[in-house]
């Protein structure tokens, strides 16, 4: 814990994880929550959704647990609204300008709060009907109830900053009106870009991509109505999954709640240790097996090494999978870095008779067998797209994904570098 510059370091950058930590072992909780926010706008959403990757680079997993730091970090903030230490802060020095950020997920949100708070007008645009992106829509209310998105962004209008929901800019407003009313612009539009599965019997009816499925039943519980011939129900189903990862596990723990018979989870890599293995040593992030509360609740199959190569069905609708096994060695460049190297086994008998549903996740360990394109990929050639359609003239632009954190100053330059942008434009004079 002591080792401040290590954890921070391996841990998520310009966090105060030991000083906050420390304060909680004292007793310390507004001080805790001091230092908690001066580095963290939404710790009541990492401490609940994060993969804690800080937990896994601290220095006491060496040779024990790690300190429980997500949730810590949840229990700060949850007192801390509880005991009133969270007001609307007044910004005392305001800027003459005015900012437009376009997307309302994780990325738009950390980036409206700083600029408020450096004290620009800042105006977050949604083509949603509420604030959230991928926070509101994406993520299951099994673990992210949406009144924790309300609660905080009821704070941030009280501090000035100004939301207009409903409206696409592209579409319902204009760019050009967007350009002539704002000093500057934020696109913070994430990425709904799904990989796909090209195989045959791709078309049949019955396989959905898997935020599809999510954004969907998010608009259900939310009381929103779905048309009949759109809705994707898994009640008395059979239902498989093809990928392994967080969003996986989001669909399973989904098609559960909605009364699905059995649900099937295909993951092309190997089934990880349980404990740490020793090519990803003390402080690397380790390829461990993760079973979340989805995998838990009810009549879950995961199988791994599996690649699927066909989609069977009758009266154009899915009923099997053609499945192979998959035979992964892992090889290290010059560099000491792994990688799969992927080759194909035997047909596995087809899995399931009665699939009626199938959601597709890949895994961002991309195997090179299949070239897929990484999502931030995808996002940053639409936004590109764009720029070079509506913005060839005009420098004020501040570019982000959702992986991108938000630090004024240098990170910004960083940002702009990477996009090779000459100017900064967001400045204090």
């Amino acid at each position: 814990i002591r080792d401040v510059e290590r954890s921070r370091g391996l841990g998520d950058v310009y966090k105060r994880q030991p000083e906050w930590n420390d304060k909680v072992y004292r007793g310390l909780w507004k001080e805790a929550f001091l230092l908690l926010d001066e580095t963290n706008c939404l710790p009541e959403i990492t401490g609940r959704v994060c993969p804690a990757p800080c937990e896994y680079s601290c220095v006491l997993g060496i040779n024990d647990d790690p300190v429980t730091i997500r949730y810590n970090e949840l229990t700060i903030i949850e007192k801390a609204f509880k005991e009133g230490y969270i007001k609307p802060k007044k910004i005392k020095n305001r800027i003459d300008k005015k900012i437009a950020v376009v997307g309302s997920g994780p990325a738009g949100l950390s980036c409206a709060v700083n600029l408020n708070y450096k004290g620009y007008y800042v105006t977050v645009f949604e083509k949603d009907k509420e604030v959230g992106g991928i926070l509101r829509y994406g993520i299951p209310d099994f673990k992210l109830e949406k009144h924790i998105i309300e609660r905080r962004v009821n704070i941030w209008k009280k501090e000035g900053i100004e939301f207009i929901t409903g409206k696409e800019v592209g579409k319902d407003i204009s760019v050009k009106d967007i350009l002539k009313d704002y000093d500057a612009v934020c696109l913070a539009i994430g990425c709904r870009v799904p990989r796909d599965l090209k195989v045959e019997g791709r078309e049949l009816k019955g396989i959905h991509f898997a935020m599809d499925y999510l954004i969907q039943s998010n608009k259900k519980v939310q009381g929103l109505n779905i048309s009949e011939e759109e809705i994707i129900d898994a009640r008395d189903k059979e239902v498989v999954v093809i990928g392994g990862g967080d969003t996986g596990a989001d669909c399973i723990g989904t098609a559960l709640r909605q009364g699905a018979k059995k649900v099937i989870q295909l993951e092309i890599l190997p089934r990880p240790p349980e404990r740490r293995p020793l090519d990803t040593p003390w402080p690397r992030y380790p390829f461990i097996l993760r079973t979340s509360s989805s995998h838990e609740e009810g009549n879950v199959e995961r199988k791994w090494q599996v690649s699927t190569k066909k989609f069977m069905g009758d009266n154009g609708k899915i009923k099997k999978l053609l499945c192979v096994e998959v035979r992964l060695k892992k090889e290290k460049n010059k560099m000491n870095v792994g990688k799969y190297i992927y080759t194909e086994g035997k047909i596995i008998k087809p899995i399931t008779n009665d699939i009626k549903l199938i959601y597709i996740f890949k895994n961002n360990k991309i195997i090179d067998k299949y070239k897929f394109i990484q999502p931030e990929a995808h996002s940053q050639e639409a936004i590109m797209r764009f720029m070079n359609s509506h913005l060839k003239n005009y420098q004020p632009l501040f570019i982000m994904n959702e992986k991108e954190k938000i630090k004024l100053n240098n990170i910004v330059k960083e940002t702009f570098n990477k996009f090779e942008f000459k100017d900064l434009i967001l400045r204090d004079n």
